[in-house]
C-alpha cells in the first residue's frame, strides 16, 4: 500500500521485487475517495483496523508487543483487499492502466535515489529569507544538523526543526542567551547543541561573498503562477491542456495527477514540439515517462 513510500527502503537491503500490485495506486484508479489504507479495508472488506500506533517513533527498539501487533494486524488483509481491487479493476477494463502502473513502479523502485546537489535548498520555510548570506546560514545550519543527525542515526527533524533553522538563520543571534530564545530552541537537547548551532552561524558569517551560495539556474519551465507574464502564448496552452486532462479524468473516473503528471503537462506545454502530431507528442509524453494507458486517453 502505498509502494512509493516502501520501495527506496527495501531497495537499501538488495531487496527489489520483480513484481508488485500497490492497493493505493489501485484504488486511485479505481476511483476511490478514500484512498487510505484503514478506508479502503472498511469500505470493501468490512474491517476496521486500529491506527493508534502509525505515529509512534518506530526507530525504538525494543519494539513494544502491542507495537509488533499493531504492524501484522495492519497488513494481515492487504492480500483480501489486493483481490477486492483487482476483480474491481477488471470490471471497469482498467486492469491493462494498473499493470502498466505497477510496472513503472517496480522500474523506478530499483534505482537509487537521486542525489540532489544542494539539499539544503529543501528546508522548509527558506523562501521567506532573503540574501545570499542569510542562505548561506540556512546551509551551515543544515549540515551542523544533518551531521548530528547521521551520528545519532535520526532523523533531521527530530535534531532541529526547520522552523528553527529558518527563525535562527532570519534573526542570526550572536549568544547562546539570544539563540534560546527563538521558536524550535527549547528543547532540552536542542539547548545542549546550542554552542554547536552558534559555530554554524560563526562560520556562515565569516565566508567571503565569492563563497556565498548562488541561485542555481531553474531546469524546466517557471512556476505556473508567471506563465501569463513570461509567455501569455504558453500560458494559453497550458490552461487547454489542464482542461483536457481535468475532463477526461473525469470520464475516466480518475484522479487528475494519475491520468498524467502535472510537470508533464506543464514541460508539454511551455515547450511543445515544433510540429504538433499525434506522433511527436506521444514521443515528447514518453519520453516524461507516460505510460502507453495514458498517451491512448490523451494524445
Amino acid at each position: 500500500h502505498a509502494a512509493s513510500q516502501d520501495l527506496p527502503c527495501l531497495a537499501e537491503l538488495g531487496l527489489r521485487p520483480r513484481r508488485l500490485f500497490d492497493t493505493e495506486l489501485a484504488a486511485r484508479l479505481a476511483g476511490f475517495e478514500r484512498v487510505g489504507l484503514a478506508a479502503l479495508t472498511e469500505q470493501l472488506l468490512g474491517f476496521t483496523l486500529e491506527k493508534h500506533h502509525s505515529a509512534a517513533d518506530w526507530s525504538s527498539r525494543p519494539l513494544p508487543e502491542s507495537w509488533l501487533t499493531y504492524a501484522a494486524l495492519d497488513v494481515e488483509l492487504l492480500t483480501e483487499l489486493r483481490d477486492a481491487l483487482d476483480a474491481e479493476l477488471h470490471r471497469q477494463g482498467k486492469s491493462q492502466w494498473a499493470a502498466e502502473e505497477f510496472a513503472a513502479l517496480v522500474r523506478s523502485g530499483a534505482r537509487p535515489p537521486r542525489v540532489r546537489a544542494e539539499p539544503w535548498r529543501r528546508t522548509s520555510g527558506i523562501h521567506r529569507l532573503r540574501g545570499a548570506r542569510a542562505q548561506a546560514r540556512v546551509r551551515s545550519l543544515w549540515y551542523a544538523r544533518d551531521q548530528i543527525a547521521a551520528r545519532r542515526d535520526a532523523a533531521p527533524g527530530r535534531v532541529l526543526p526547520d522552523s528553527a533553522i529558518v527563525a535562527a538563520a532570519e534573526l542570526d543571534p550572536k549568544d547562546e542567551q539570544t539563540l534560546l530564545t527563538l521558536p524550535g530552541f527549547g528543547g532540552r537537547s536542542v539547548r545542549r547543541l546550542a554552542r554547536t548551532w552558534l559555530s554554524a552561524l560563526d562560520d556562515a558569517r565569516r565566508l567571503p561573498d565569492e563563497e556565498l551560495p548562488v541561485n542555481p539556474t531553474v531546469e524546466g519551465p517557471p512556476p505556473p503562477h508567471r506563465w501569463a507574464e513570461r509567455d501569455p502564448v504558453a500560458a494559453g496552452r497550458l490552461a487547454r491542456c489542464r482542461e483536457v486532462v481535468v475532463r477526461i479524468a473525469g470520464e475516466h473516473t480518475l484522479p487528475p495527477e494519475n491520468l498524467i503528471t502535472p510537470d508533464s503537462v506543464r514541460r508539454l506545454a511551455w515547450q511543445p514540439p515544433e510540429e504538433i502530431t499525434e506522433q511527436t507528442v506521444a514521443e515528447v509524453l514518453r519520453g516524461f515517462g507516460a505510460r502507453e494507458w495514458q498517451l491512448t486517453l490523451l494524445v
